[in-house]
């Protein structure tokens, strides 16, 4: 079972979510609200271990999984296209009460109707890819 340490990882991940209760829409909207540092302070975290991460992976040449050298390229210049497509995340999250990550948490802690939401979000990647494509 070649997958089984992605299936591991993905558990601690959701254990991690679920214990720091970043799935909580309570969480969300006090961050939003700017009424405690709590969800801050996860967010700052991920994006400081994703800093430390990609230094590693261009400091040591690290490779993927199937031995092939991980290579990151530049990003777009535009400052239009990551305007628009942070308010088009930040509408989905306020909607959703979820960003990506904790979906899946909040669909394993039992709320159905989270499902809609993934499936909508799928969706949405789909579409992104057609129009991406073309």
């Amino acid at each position: 079972m070649k997958q089984g340490r992605f299936i591991i990882a993905g558990i601690i991940f959701g254990i991690i979510m679920s214990k720091s209760e970043a799935f909580s829409w309570y969480r969300i909207q006090e961050m939003f609200r700017f009424q405690s540092f709590h969800m801050f302070g996860i967010i700052g975290v991920a994006a400081v271990l994703g800093v430390v991460g990609l230094f590693l992976i261009r400091k040591f040449r690290l490779q993927d999984f199937s031995g092939r050298e991980i290579i990151l390229s530049n990003k777009v210049g535009g400052f239009s296209r990551y305007l628009f497509g942070g308010i088009i995340f930040g509408l989905g999250w306020a909607l959703a009460g979820a960003c990506p990550g904790p979906m899946f948490v909040t669909l394993g802690a039992g709320y159905l109707p989270m499902a809609i939401v993934i499936l909508s979000a799928i969706m949405g990647t789909f579409a992104f890819g057609l129009i991406k494509r073309s």
